[in-house]
């Protein structure tokens, strides 16, 4: 059902089990997905595809131009995954040629109030951004990830799957998996426990991952001498393995 004071552009492909409330505007090469809602006063510009059974509510800005001076116009994208839910106010940036060209949520995401999401961000599965949680460019989250209320995170910043991140914190740096990070610059505060469980990691699981916690950020030895050690020390859980290779791979430095 659209709503007939909405403005739906014919080139549009929108399914027909989607709803669009009153005033919202649908721009040319948008598809939406069965299921779903569009609420009142959405804007969602060109080249975006919406999965599926996904909620974008009031005043929601999906695919506007990113806030980047180098951009000039290419042909770039979002895609939101199935069951994502939008609240009111948020922003999602298209991507760049000068990055990969697409902004991606995941599925079952769900985006509070005001979250901004800029262009060339990637999120996994079941991510929750609280309220006002704000993205630079390049950012990538994974899996089962949680950003508290207020959060403003740094270009190219990584933030690895389970990883729980405190309100108001700013983040300049990668934060591993199954982590808590916190702080005005974020710190390394252990584990997150509580999240592990929730999610049903064996509690054997949990204990090789307090493991290698521990010698990559406890007894202050190398980087290259944690790995050494974890790799000798501590059972090759593939959680364990996906613990060290993303502290490997980092390009912008590992929060402590």
């Amino acid at each position: 059902m659209i709503h007939p004071t909405a403005i739906v552009d014919s080139k549009a492909e929108i399914d027909a089990n989607v709803v669009i409330g009153p005033y919202s505007v649908i721009r040319e090469d948008v598809s939406i997905g069965s299921g779903t809602v569009i609420g009142p006063h959405v804007i969602v510009d060109r080249y975006v595809s919406i999965g599926p059974d996904c909620q974008i509510f009031q005043y929601a800005s999906v695919g506007a131009e990113p806030q980047a001076i180098k951009f000039k116009g290419e042909k770039t994208y979002v895609k939101i995954g199935r069951g994502t839910v939008v609240r009111e106010f948020t922003t999602i940036n298209r991507g760049t040629e000068f990055g990969t060209g697409v902004t991606e949520i995941g599925e079952e995401n769900l985006l509070m109030a005001y979250c901004h999401v800029a262009h060339d961000c990637q999120t996994g599965r079941r991510v929750i951004l609280a309220n006002n949680a704000t993205l630079a460019g390049h950012i990538t989250i994974g899996d089962y990830v949680t950003v508290g209320g207020l959060v403003a995170i740094h270009q190219f910043v990584r933030i690895g799957e389970y990883a729980y991140v405190g309100g108001k914190s700013g983040v300049p740096k990668d934060i591993p998996p199954y982590v808590i990070a916190t702080g005005e610059r974020a710190k390394l505060y252990g584990l997150n426990r509580v999240g592990l469980k929730r999610h049903g990691f064996p509690e054997t699981t949990v204990a090789e991952l307090k493991k290698v916690y521990r010698i990559f950020f406890r007894i202050g030895i190398t980087l290259n001498e944690a790995i050494e050690r974890a790799l000798a020390e501590v059972d090759h859980l593939p959680e364990v393995i996906n613990f060290i290779n993303f502290i490997k791979s980092s390009q912008r430095g590992i929060t402590r």
